[in-house]
């Protein structure tokens, strides 16, 4: 088989399924794993795809994430007569069942199957320590200028809640909300997680946040971007990330 993935994190997982040898295109931005990776060609970035090139790579199914991927590139591969496998899942759950998918799309099912039932091993485990301890009020911020949150209908948002958080933004319309510094001090989180992706925050940014909102110094928390928005066979490890920063805030 030959295949295309358009997602960094789709990308990593066909290789834990045992297929990466056949992928024939990935994306600049597909740097895991990194040895195996450098051997596949590159296709453009996540919203840049050399769509001519893809269709002359002639792959028998292209794997693409809704919101990463634009429709417009993903309506072109069709039109060129190509299989396409689109997801979004929105928290750890529906993640499991886009691995059981890929999985059976790329005839890996034992692998997928391994991959999904620790996601709901995990999940479970989780959602129970958090049932027993206290919610922890959190915001998430993705971007600076402007600065941006995300809503309760993100990813990042559903790991954070399973292990027993509750986001400040979550009630916000769009999924990445614009937000203001004073708006974040009135919401006054327990716990404010800088993300390192897509923005690459910095110990000097929580530094700058601190003279902004007045919050303290030890609210502010530079969190791995990758643990928290990367769906697939890295969720695992996402979860207990969550888990872990949700039982530091509570001391």
């Amino acid at each position: 088989m030959r295949i295309v993935s358009l997602c960094p994190s789709l990308t990593e997982l066909v290789f834990d399924l045992g297929r990466g040898p056949e992928l024939v295109g990935i994306t600049e931005y597909c740097v895991h794993p990194a040895a195996g990776v450098e051997k596949v060609e590159k296709v453009g970035g996540t919203k840049t795809p050399d769509v001519k090139r893809i269709v002359e790579l002639a792959p028998d199914l292209v794997l693409l994430n809704e919101e990463e991927n634009r429709r417009e590139d993903a309506e072109a591969l069709g039109r060129a007569g190509l299989a396409c496998h689109a997801s979004l899942p929105r928290d750890a759950r529906q993640t499991a069942a886009m691995v059981r998918s890929i999985g059976a799309a790329l005839d890996a099912n034992e692998r997928a199957e391994a991959i999904a039932a620790e996601i709901e091993r995990r999940d479970a485990r989780v959602r129970a320590e958090a049932a027993r301890a206290p919610r922890v009020r959190f915001a998430y911020l993705i971007w600076r200028k402007p600065w941006m949150s995300v809503n309760g209908d993100t990813y990042a948002s559903a790991l954070l809640e399973a292990a027993g958080g509750e986001n400040v933004f979550a009630r916000e319309e769009s999924r990445y909300p614009v937000i203001t510094t004073a708006r974040l001090s009135a919401e006054k989180p327990a716990r404010v997680f800088l993300c390192t992706e897509p923005f690459v925050f910095l110990p000097r940014h929580a530094d700058e946040l601190v003279r902004e909102t007045g919050l303290p110094r030890s609210s502010f928390v530079v969190a791995d971007g990758e643990y928290l928005s990367w769906h697939g066979s890295r969720t695992p490890d996402g979860i207990d990330y969550a888990g872990g920063l949700v039982r530091d805030a509570r001391g």
